[in-house]
């Protein structure tokens, strides 16, 4: 989301770095490109007019003029003005004193109410309340149909007393959804009402009706985030004919440019609440004005990841984890394995990926990400023994080839896991030792690196060739990697005594794995005494 207009904007700011004074002409060519990168997103005219003379205004005053870095002053009002225009302070639901909370959808057909109604409710569940749907929708074929789905999907008790299709009175079932609520002890009921092609009279004079019947203590408008400049013109239409309270987003993930949330809130004086921001039910975000932002001037938003952790990590498990750290332990698979069950219930990795600051320069890295990843690495360690997983260092290359071939995969693949695992608990001892987090954006480690996650070509874990030059203290043409040594030294030596040389592609270069006879790890070369127990060292 907003990827067109994050870019624009961050393009712009790096011509103001490292200036020690702005002058009239750097302020209106910044002003020019501003106004450019919102026209291109789509935004409302009249907002981008007001936007752009607010923002001129502040960068020409003292405020900027008597900044020690005028370039990244000019960034925070701009960042000001964004969350001015995306509504200034989050909004959060009103609750009925005395249950049940009445929340009423509206929108155009399409926009995606019905979806959106069973994402509500899966958000509430998880805050701790009894939500139930009510199937107003009589108009739109199968809409109760997909209610009742949805409403499975998210869990959540969905009241259908009319098959709809044009049958029932979608009034009288709003109406008597609120007694119903009450004897089940549901605390909140969403009405999901119907939607036309386009603005009518019919439309507002049901949507006002069933408002008038119920009561509703919020409105919401659901608003396809797609629709760009349209999205103004069907809001004014709804606020005039129903009132609602506050807009939700649908399909923002769908949408690189952004101009609906950056118009709707400002044109309407109403909050944006919610965001749709894919199709699981658990795509759902409260919407928060200075974080979306952030995200937009690619500044991040830790906070949200922060909020996911908590609800989705185990809090003995963390505090577990967090005392062995302390004790100096050192971090195993074990671990890992019970870090990757969080993440995945995380949701996406590229969505979490997209929330660290900075991350714009690895927006072509991301977006070849494969999600499937994640569960191609827990795989592989699900194929290891509990003592592997204890102790990766007694992994020697007979048990790789065993764990690739129960994971399905190659012992490459095991290999560049283990490599990345290792990284891993060097960050974990850093962090022990107070060093920060290597790997960090700003800590000179560049994208984060996770174990099993170096599939991203040009990306963390991505190896670089040097183009020439040969390393100092190295003999000839000899490679600086002992196990490539060994395998250089080994592969001369058969060369010399006429014997063939063993298939490439062994889990340590050189060293036949394959045969009966037992492993060594003496006759590895020097520097294995950490990996190998009876290893050189």
């Amino acid at each position: 989301m907003f990827n067109s207009l994050s870019d624009r904007l961050t393009a712009t700011f790096k011509n103001l770095r490292g200036k020690g004074r702005l002058s009239e002409a750097d302020v209106d060519a910044t002003i020019r490109e501003i106004r450019r990168a919102l026209l291109d997103a789509d935004v409302a005219l009249p907002v981008v007019r007001a936007f752009t003379g607010r923002i001129r205004e502040r960068a020409l005053s003292e405020e900027v003029s008597g900044a020690l870095n005028p370039g990244q002053q000019v960034v925070k009002i701009v960042n000001d003005e964004l969350v001015g225009i995306l509504g200034g302070q989050t909004r959060r639901l009103n609750f009925a004193k005395r249950p049940p909370t009445v929340i009423m959808l509206a929108g155009l057909q399409g926009a995606g109410k019905t979806t959106l109604a069973g994402k509500l409710a899966h958000w509430l569940k998880s805050e701790g309340h009894r939500p139930m749907l009510v199937a107003a929708d009589l108009q739109r074929p199968n809409a109760v149909n997909q209610l009742q789905i949805v409403g499975e999907r998210a869990g959540a008790v969905v009241y259908a007393p009319e098959p709809g299709n044009g049958v029932g009175d979608p009034i009288q079932v709003a109406t008597d959804s609120l007694e119903v609520a009450k004897s089940k002890l549901h605390d909140v009921v969403i009405v999901d009402t119907a939607g036309r092609l386009g603005i009518d009279e019919e439309l507002m004079a049901q949507a006002a009706d069933i408002r008038t019947a119920v009561n509703p203590d919020e409105v919401l408008f659901v608003i396809d985030a797609m629709i760009g400049q349209d999205a103004v013109k069907t809001a004014e239409a709804f606020l005039e004919g129903v009132d609602f309270t506050g807009v939700v987003l649908s399909k923002l993930d769908g949408d690189s440019r952004g101009g609906a949330a950056l118009s709707v809130a400002e044109v309407t004086g109403k909050p944006i609440m919610f965001a749709s921001t894919g199709e699981s039910m658990k795509d759902f975000e409260q919407f928060h004005p200075d974080r979306m932002a952030d995200r937009i001037l690619d500044m991040g938003d830790i906070m949200t990841l922060i909020e996911q952790a908590e609800k989705n990590f185990d809090e003995k498990e963390t505090e577990k984890l967090k005392k062995k750290v302390e004790a100096g332990e050192d971090f195993d698979l074990n671990d890992f394995l019970t870090q990757m069950a969080g993440l995945k219930k995380m949701g996406s990795m590229k969505k979490m990926l997209g929330m660290m600051p900075g991350m714009s320069q690895y927006k072509e890295q991301l977006a070849n990400f494969d999600e499937r990843e994640v569960d191609r690495v827990e795989a592989i360690v699900r194929s290891m023994t509990p003592q592997e997983r204890s102790n990766p260092k007694i992994l020697n290359g007979s048990r790789r080839a065993r764990i690739a071939k129960g994971a399905g995969t190659t012992v490459t693949a095991v290999n560049q896991l283990m490599e990345r695992f290792g990284q891993a608990q060097k960050m974990m001892r850093s962090m022990t030792r107070g060093g920060g987090m290597p790997g960090m954006p700003g800590g000179g480690g560049g994208m984060p690196q996770m174990p099993g996650m170096g599939g991203m070509p040009g990306g963390p874990g991505a190896r670089k060739k040097k183009v020439s030059g040969k390393k100092k203290g190295r003999k000839g043409g000899q490679s600086g990697n002992p196990a490539k040594r060994a395998q250089e030294a080994k592969a001369l030596a058969d060369k010399k005594a006429g014997k063939t040389q063993d298939p490439v592609g062994s889990a340590f270069g050189g060293v036949d794995l394959d045969k009966d006879e037992e492993f060594d790890p003496s006759n590895l070369p020097k520097g294995f005494g950490g990996i190998f127990p009876g290893g050189k060292k």
